[in-house]
């Protein structure tokens, strides 16, 4: 029997191809964090650059969804770095594998939590960054972008008129920046968690 269990423990619970697992944890959590961090990049900068045309005095203010969106790639390099510091090479000499399935399925998992959620978050940040400052920028400007009657906020033909909705809209793209933010934090939380169940091979 104490052959039999080793040879479970051995080429059962911990194979060879066990790491590739974690490894692949590894991968997913950085890709795809930094996928969806491009992605909120792309679409947020393009808008502000748009409206940076127009009024130049609001790229500044209106850079925040960039910002957001470059944190999320460094949820991933985070959960990266701690999944593939806790994978250990093979014994040198023998080739003995002591990384188990059970583990190396919990850092692809943990991987893939951190990575969707990334992926999702910066989806979101880009969309809402998008429209959002295009909105800003707009009401800034003085350009409305329905037909309206109401000519109240172009009789200076300034900022002066629409600068308390231009406000109004700044700070509720900001708290829908910030939920969608939490999503990849979230997201970092559970990887956290789960990347520390760890089943190490010859454990009794």
């Amino acid at each position: 029997m104490g052959d039999y269990g080793e040879y479970i423990t051995q080429y059962g619970l911990c194979p060879s191809w066990a790491l590739s697992l974690g490894y692949g944890g590894v991968a997913a959590g950085a890709v795809l964090s930094n996928w969806g961090s491009a992605w909120g990049t792309w679409k947020a900068g393009v808008s502000l650059l748009n409206t940076g045309i127009r009024h130049p005095g609001s790229v500044m203010k209106n850079v925040i969804p960039i910002v957001m969106a470059g944190v999320i790639g460094i949820y991933g390099l985070i959960i990266a770095v701690i999944l593939g510091g806790n994978i250990p090479s093979p014994t040198v000499g023998t080739g003995e594998n002591i990384y188990s399935i059970y583990t190396g399925m919990a850092h692809l998992c943990a991987g893939l939590c951190c990575g969707l959620s990334g992926l999702a978050a910066g989806g979101c940040i880009g969309i809402i960054g998008d429209y959002g400052v295009r909105s800003v920028g707009y009401r800034s400007s003085n350009i409305s972008v329905i037909f309206s009657t109401d000519k109240s906020g172009f009789e200076d033909g300034g900022d002066e008129g629409s600068s308390g909705d231009e406000n109004k809209l700044f700070v509720g793209m900001l708290i829908m920046l910030i939920f969608s933010e939490a999503l990849a934090l979230y997201g970092l939380i559970v990887a956290l968690i789960v990347s520390q169940h760890v089943y190490p091979c010859g454990a009794e």
